[in-house]
């Protein structure tokens, strides 16, 4: 039973972590951010608004990830 997660979690966080610069700069999710506010605000107010400060391409991977998928956000932060 334990050897069955190992396996997966390191074979996603490989591509995740690659996928992570690509997923920006292609996708670059400045634009969700901003179209869904409210998740993001309720669950890192912080991190948001250093997103729209300065770093959107930081905060908005992490907003992706929480929004579309645990892991990737895990992964990045």
């Amino acid at each position: 039973g334990i050897a069955c997660p190992q396996p997966i979690a390191n074979s996603c966080n490989e591509p995740c972590v690659r996928q992570c610069p690509d997923s920006t700069a292609l996708i670059q999710p400045p634009p969700v951010v901003v179209t869904f506010p409210g998740p993001i605000l309720s669950s890192f107010p912080q991190q948001a608004v250093v997103g729209s400060s300065g770093a959107p391409t930081f905060g908005g991977s992490l907003g992706l990830g929480g929004l579309y998928g645990a892991g990737y956000g895990g992964s990045v932060g």
